[in-house]
């Protein structure tokens, strides 16, 4: 009797070493534990975030991003005390493990959690004793991005550039800057960076997502980044996607949020494939798994089924998440050499 060839097995991206560099630490949460967190603290919580599904999201006007930035604060809102934060931490460790991260560079302002956490200073410290912990308990290593907001004084930005490089050894790699790229210039928070890069931290503010491609090069040009949180919207410019690729610059693109805050109408007009073609090193990142409904590994199944990424290619993803972290060249090696043992088994 012939015998059938059989298929080969599809290898679980979850088993796949890799970095995730894009995570929020609000939107690192699980629903579940938003819902329990609330119910604790008496947070009445709008239905778009208590029915157990992802919101509907759209952020490609300022009303809509103004709806998706209350949703992120009334989440916020149920985090109060030191052991709601390291719950948080170690849950999302837990999650990160479950889905093959050896590497995670969380990032968060920390003056949004100040008020409740006895001020500036004791939130940073209580959030980067949380993640040493988490990261003991767990085996998956924990840095920290400190990242300014847009919508404040850019001397805010300088007072926390300060303060991240104070804690350069006790685990904070980065500086960042978020919400609305389209609001104020990129400019505008210039000597914040020139400070933390000169203090040894990695620049990396978000940029090409909801303002186009100019944003990346504001970025590059203003803020001397070394890496791009989103910086999708590069693979509109030719030129621009050059640049990245000969200057080995890592765009941390979460495809799901791109989607969910209307950057793209379809999962499969996300440009993977254009800024793989290019060269230019992309981290996958979930975001804020949280609002979009998705967490890492995820990311690269989308890529494998939505954009055919091949095995070989998922592979070259992770290496490149691991290449564009702050991890210990250590650590890089025993990812790295995780990727090849995945690619083989």
């Amino acid at each position: 009797m012939e015998q059938v060839p059989t298929a080969p097995a599809v290898r679980d991206v979850r088993l796949l070493p890799k970095a995730h560099l894009h995570l929020h630490f609000t939107g690192s949460m699980r629903p579940a534990t938003l819902l329990e967190l609330a119910d604790r603290h008496g947070v009445h919580l709008p239905e778009a975030l208590s029915s157990g599904t992802p919101p509907k999201l759209r952020a490609t006007d300022e009303r809509g991003w103004f709806r998706f930035q209350r949703l992120y604060d009334m989440a916020r809102s149920v985090l109060r005390d030191e052991n709601d934060i390291r719950r948080l931490v170690q849950e999302a460790a837990e999650d990160e493990r479950a889905d093959g991260s050896g590497w995670l560079e969380i990032q968060v302002d920390p003056t949004s959690y100040a008020p409740r956490l006895g001020g500036l200073i004791p939130a940073i410290e209580l959030i980067l004793g949380a993640v040493q912990d988490a990261s003991r308990s767990t085996g998956v290593g924990i840095r920290i991005l400190i990242a300014a907001n847009r919508m404040k004084h850019p001397l805010d930005a300088r007072t926390l550039a300060r303060l991240a490089i104070r804690y350069a050894d006790r685990g904070v790699v980065g500086f960042g800057l978020s919400n609305d790229e389209r609001r104020g210039m990129a400019r505008d928070f210039d000597r914040a960076f020139a400070i933390a890069r000169d203090g040894g931290l990695l620049a990396a503010p978000h940029g090409g997502e909801l303002a186009g491609p100019s944003s990346v090069r504001d970025c590059l040009d203003d803020l001397g980044a070394g890496r791009i949180g989103h910086g999708v919207r590069a693979a509109e410019d030719p030129r621009l996607m050059q640049r990245l690729a000969d200057r080995q610059i890592t765009c941390e693109v979460c495809p799901a949020s791109n989607v969910a805050l209307g950057v793209y109408e379809k999962p499969e007009d996300v440009p993977l494939r254009t800024l793989f073609d290019a060269g230019v090193p992309m981290a996958l990142g979930a975001d804020d798994p949280l609002l979009f409904g998705s967490r890492l590994a995820e990311q690269y199944q989308s890529a494998r089924t939505v954009h055919g990424f091949s095995d070989a290619e998922l592979a070259e993803l992770a290496r490149q998440s691991v290449r564009g972290s702050r991890a210990p060249e250590d650590v890089k090696k025993e990812l790295l050499a995780g990727v090849d043992s995945w690619l083989v088994g």
